[in-house]
């Protein structure tokens, strides 16, 4: 009889322990469970991106950012197929208004703005160009720019040769790039004579040398608007996120990579 009382007794804080556990097991802090944040970006942002994305993460330890980089262009028709992206940074206003035309975002607040300068590379041998009407020569016989239609550095530039009344002049000799940082891979590696880009993007590689900068009044603002995807499942997130990269903390950072602040 005592024996039988003994098991009786282990069985039910055995049951008494796992019933714990169970409980234990299903009121863990919220704090711990980890929110992925997808943002699609403008390839040009890359580098400060990142830098802020460790700051933004050691201080959000609930936080997980993602990157998806590329051209403003594609990555507004992956929104528009429904990728799942929380935020959108693009680096040209006309993407974005085609996003606010179909529904897809709200606000969208200018985040930064950049310059367009052009580049060649660090080892050019031949006399560096002061104006775009330099490019005319036959020491330029290839010239990088982004796509146009989907590279907002691409249509920024067509603007501005077609100002200089160089556009058709100059289109045998372009070589068309998917995005901006490939235009520069093209310019560091020699692939090309010379290339359009952002300054930003001219700052981080020590293999091109910066010739000069095209006058903004002959090409539209280059701003970069930001907004967050609507219907994403981590809307809060995102705007707190889009507010800590419009906050005073995070402008050093942009600056320190060559950003204009609106």
């Amino acid at each position: 009889m005592k024996l039988r009382l003994r098991i009786t007794t282990i069985i039910a804080i055995i049951a008494a322990s796992i019933a714990l556990t169970a409980c234990g097991g299903n009121n863990q802090p919220q704090a711990d469970k980890q929110t992925e944040l997808t943002v699609s970006a403008a390839a040009s942002l890359k580098d400060a991106l990142t830098a802020l994305k460790s700051s933004y993460e050691e201080q959000n330890k609930n936080i997980r950012i993602t990157f998806n980089f590329g051209s403003s262009g594609t990555l507004q028709k992956q929104i528009e197929q429904g990728a799942p992206v929380d935020l959108y940074v693009s680096a040209a206003q006309k993407q974005m208004d085609a996003l606010h035309e179909k529904g897809l975002v709200g606000e969208s607040p200018i985040l930064l703005r950049n310059e367009l300068v052009l580049i060649v590379p660090k080892d050019n041998t031949t006399a560096v160009p002061t104006d775009l009407s330099a490019l005319q020569d036959a020491d330029y016989g290839k010239i990088a720019i982004g796509e146009p239609d989907s590279v907002p550095v691409g249509a920024y530039i067509e603007q501005s040769l077609t100002a200089a009344g160089l556009w058709d002049i100059l289109k045998p000799k372009l070589i068309y790039a998917k995005d901006v940082r490939q235009v520069l891979s093209y310019v560091e590696t020699g692939n090309v004579d010379a290339g359009f880009v952002y300054a930003t993007d001219a700052k981080t590689s020590s293999g091109v040398n910066t010739a000069f900068t095209i006058a903004e009044e002959t090409h539209k603002p280059i701003v970069y608007p930001a907004a967050v995807i609507q219907g994403s499942e981590h809307e809060k997130q995102a705007e707190e996120l889009l507010a800590y990269l419009q906050s005073a903390e995070a402008a050093p950072t942009w600056t320190s990579y060559g950003f204009l602040l609106p």
